[in-house]
């Protein structure tokens, strides 16, 4: 089957993306343009529910190539990231050589205990292994200041080296998107290796038009108030300002209960699919749904 043709410009990735049902402003648009021609992973900073992920999966629709999600947190290790033995199967392959006699050889035995067929591939190893590739490096801010230069040194030429097998080389460089919540500052040498953008909840405008586009079901009237009040909601200083994700759910919340306009009781009836702490729906609470959520 062939490969989609890389779109030639970001104009023409723009309207791509958009076929996906992902709807990216110019500068966006314009930066995974430039990390795609350039061959430089894209750091994508920004707040939880922005887009960050999706781009990235919408990225591997648009140019045929398999998506690798490497999910960071704290305490993540090379080789959770990399590669691992896959001992059991050493294990039985030890014990069908000791009932086959083979065991007499012990240096065979032990360079055929570490053939490629019982090593455990983990995404930074099977994006370069399969590539071109995208790979999808999430949340690297809570990954540990170790593991982050570790993954700089495996982005500066995009090669792994096994000791048992030698040394693994992408033939065509991944195309890498980095993201970060901003929980805590990546250091600047990993952000000088990318190209960086930040990404910012999207304009009343474009947030309608994203709603209606992953949500044809629901009224535009709905997909506006809906847009409408999660912005209002965005400016109440809460622990975690909902993004588009949460208006999406809010949105599918509203429609399967069969609204087609969002009234200020139903809102605060629905408040669990858009907020996501106590704190955070009991201060939305405290205040006048109306003035809130009303017209």
């Amino acid at each position: 089957m062939s490969q989609p043709t890389i779109p030639g410009s970001p104009v023409e990735l723009s309207a791509a993306l958009q076929g996906t049902g992902y709807l990216p402003d110019e500068g966006l648009a314009t930066a995974a343009y430039l990390a795609l021609a350039m061959h430089r992973p894209l750091f994508l900073e920004g707040e939880a529910g922005v887009g960050k992920t999706a781009l990235a999966q919408a990225l591997a629709q648009i140019t045929g190539r398999p998506l690798y999600r490497l999910q960071c947190y704290e305490g993540l290790e090379a080789s959770q990231a990399l590669y691992d033995w896959d001992f059991g199967r050493q294990l039985l392959h030890l014990r069908a050589a000791e009932a086959a006699h083979a065991a007499d050889d012990p240096e065979r035995l032990e360079a055929s205990l570490y053939d490629r067929r019982f090593l455990l591939a983990r995404p930074l190893l099977q994006a370069l292994e399969d590539s071109p590739s995208v790979l999808l490096v999430d949340e690297v801010d809570r990954a540990d200041d170790e593991f982050e230069a570790f993954l700089l040194e495996v982005l500066s030429d995009f090669t792994i080296s096994i000791p048992e097998l030698g040394t693994v080389r992408a033939q065509t460089p991944p195309l890498v998107v980095l993201t970060s919540n901003r929980t805590r500052e990546v250091h600047d040498a990993l952000k000088r290796r990318c190209l960086y953008h930040w990404l910012a909840h999207p304009d009343f405008d474009r947030e309608v038009a994203i709603l209606r586009r992953r949500l044809p079901e629901v009224t535009e009237q709905l997909a506006r108030q809906v847009a409408r009040a999660t912005s209002t909601l965005r400016t109440l200083d809460l622990l975690k300002p909902p993004g588009v994700a949460e208006a999406m759910d809010w949105a599918t919340a509203l429609h399967t209960l069969g609204a087609r306009d969002l009234d200020p009781d139903l809102a605060a009836r629905t408040l669990g699919a858009v907020l996501k702490y106590r704190e955070d729906t009991e201060r939305v609470r405290s205040l006048a749904p109306e003035a809130l959520f009303g017209g």
